[in-house]
């Protein structure tokens, strides 16, 4: 018999890395123009049909440096302050390379496993949440929302009596989870998934300070109760992706727990916000958490596809997600012992399925692990005060100036303002503007940043999290709004 080896190459991994380090490098110079903009001219070398025989290893090589690195994202350039989301450090990016190497799967006893679970203890330690909490990688902040809700979910039919995981939600009277209408749409697209519909969040308004009010979730909470509504959960926001505003997370803790319904915190883009010892009381007792959401792959830095979901209660999380096993799998299934195995294949690591929606999944706590042993507990909380004073920094010159305007005051990483030329008063018309000089913005490439609506008024919206930005990258994008701002207000 002939031996057909497989059309893949797999006996020169380090020759092929070597092959895209280059263009890797040149990428995180950032230097000159961004390429990725120029779409027509490398959409059509990639648009091409299927292959019925591939090009082999070195031309796709060259095509992976050349088309796709050359002309990637820039959202780990030192100017870039848009989306909540970053690129990853070179440590996180050579762990993620690590992980999609040497563990591809995470559950069985590797390294990979071990550091997986050590990462979820330190950011258990990190965050401040009890030893006895249990935790889970997830694909992101969407994923860990839907974990922790599903947890409430579970705890809430428990109290009736019922099984909801394994019997269905059709005896739980009309559920009902609690936020307020900054929340993000993930929240309501959990209840979607976790059957018990999206019409069934009750968004609370906002008080003054623009985080939830608290008398109205009362009244709300009070009316539901009366009607004999299941009350699943409130959810709280650790950062608001619009203003970066946090929850009174003490209060709603304290009203969840006296009428015992679960507290999640969304604390995916601000969660790690608690670090900053200045806003720290903002967060309130974070062991009096039921479950948090936050995702390691925004502030954390590290790659792309890295959440993380913390819950108080192992038992409840794994009664919401226990997986049934089949014969083919049920021999593997005993727990990790202290002594060595005698193959790493003939028994699971630390960790359970269990605990969460995935089974096949990568090892993503990896590169947590290795950024957090990089950098240490000090050198993320350094990060977080910087990111947060680069905030305050764009306030202060908006205060400062006679041409910009502060929409809302900076709580975390996120500021909020406009450019206001002296005289102009139509609200229109000054949204039209600034929607003109983010695209200006935008266009020149020194900086880039986002938009979003306060109190109904467009405002440009900077959120540092980059771990290359600094307070020069807050000065450019000011400048660069004030220089496109004045030109394009000169014009009428």
């Amino acid at each position: 018999m002939d031996d057909h080896r497989d059309a893949a190459a797999t006996d020169a991994l380090a020759k092929a890395v070597e092959a895209i380090l280059p263009a890797l490098e040149r990428f995180v110079r950032f230097e000159g123009p961004d390429p990725a903009r120029e779409r027509s001219r490398w959409r059509p070398l990639l648009d091409r049909p299927l292959p019925h025989a591939g090009v082999g290893r070195d031309a796709t090589l060259a095509e992976l440096a050349e088309l796709v690195v050359a002309n990637g994202l820039r959202i780990a350039h030192p100017g870039f302050s848009g989306w909540v989301t970053t690129g990853p450090t070179d440590v996180g990016a050579a762990a993620d390379l690590a992980q999609a190497v040497a563990v591809p799967q995470r559950w069985w006893v590797t390294p990979g496993n071990f550091v997986d679970h050590l990462a979820i203890r330190w950011l258990i330690e990190l965050l401040g949440l009890p030893e006895s909490a249990v935790g889970t990688f997830t694909a992101g902040g969407s994923t860990a929302n839907l974990v922790g809700i599903g947890a409430a979910r579970q705890h809430a039919g428990e109290r009736l009596g019922l099984r909801p995981a394994l019997d269905g939600i059709g005896d739980m009277p009309d559920p009902r989870v609690y936020a307020s209408t900054e929340t993000h749409h993930v929240v309501g697209r959990a209840l979607g998934v976790l059957g018990m519909g999206r019409r069934h969040l009750r968004t609370i308004p906002l008080d003054r300070a623009g985080t939830i009010d608290l008398d109205l979730l009362q009244a709300a909470l009070d009316e539901d109760r009366g009607a004999g509504r299941t009350q699943v959960a409130i959810v709280g926001c650790a950062g608001d992706v619009n203003t970066g505003r946090v929850d009174p997370l003490g209060d709603l803790a304290r009203i969840a727990h006296e009428r015992g319904i679960w507290l999640h915190v969304d604390g995916a883009y601000g969660g790690f916000g608690l670090l900053d010892e200045r806003i720290r009381e903002r967060y309130g007792d974070v062991a009096a958490y039921d479950s948090f959401a936050i995702d390691p792959h925004k502030w954390l830095a590290a790659p792309v596809g890295t959440g993380a979901v913390i819950v108080r209660d192992e038992g409840i999380l794994g009664r919401a997600f226990t997986i049934e096993t089949g014969d083919y799998d049920r021999e593997r299934h005993v727990s990790a012992g202290e002594e060595d195995p005698g193959s790493p294949f003939d028994e699971l690591g630390l960790g359970t399925p269990d605990w969460g929606v995935d089974f096949s999944t990568p090892a993503r706590g990896l590169a947590v692990w290795a950024i957090l042993r990089e950098i240490g507990a000090d050198g993320m909380r350094a990060r977080v005060v910087r990111h947060d004073d680069c905030a305050r920094r764009v306030a202060e010159r908006a205060r400062a100036s006679a041409t910009l305007e502060l929409l809302a005051e900076p709580v975390l990483s996120i500021c909020c303002f406009r450019f206001r030329p002296p005289g102009w008063d139509d609200e229109a018309r000054l949204d039209d503007l600034n929607e003109a000089i983010l695209r200006g913005i935008r266009a020149r490439g020194r900086t880039v940043t986002s938009s979003t609506r306060v109190d109904g008024r467009f405002a440009l919206r900077p959120c540092f999290i980059n771990p290359r930005s600094t307070f020069a990258d807050a000065d450019a994008l000011v400048d660069e709004v004030l220089a496109v701002g004045s030109e394009l207000a000169a014009r009428g």
